[in-house]
């Protein structure tokens, strides 16, 4: 149980220290209650709230991925390298699309 603790602990670092660094992290949790929001104002079914809570979720993971993703990059090529770019670039990448993936759904769930 200790063990379990211990990695729990420090997947919670892991968020605060993504929260503190990346704008981007910060601005998808104001995205995240301001669904929360919505979807409380429009009174979303349980399966409209499954997949609102899933996307952000997903979002949220997704750009924390893309923070791991950018700090080892950083760490094993400190100078500017096409590779390391097309890597954090990539990786951004699947954030947009997934972050995109999300919005079109919250306009299907709160608008449509």
């Amino acid at each position: 149980m200790i063990r379990f603790l211990v990695a729990v602990r420090a997947a919670l670092e892991g968020v605060v220290y993504g929260l503190k660094t990346q704008r981007h992290l910060r601005f998808h949790l104001l995205a995240a209650v301001l669904a929360v929001t919505a979807g409380i104002w429009r009174g979303l079914t349980p399966g409209g709230w499954g997949l609102l809570i899933l996307l952000i979720a997903a979002v949220i993971a997704a750009e924390l991925l893309n923070t791991a993703i950018e700090a080892v990059v950083d760490l094993v090529s400190p100078d500017y390298h096409p590779l390391a770019k097309a890597a954090k670039d990539t990786a951004a990448g699947a954030v947009l699309i997934l972050a995109i993936a999300a919005l079109l759904v919250a306009v299907v769930l709160f608008i449509v």
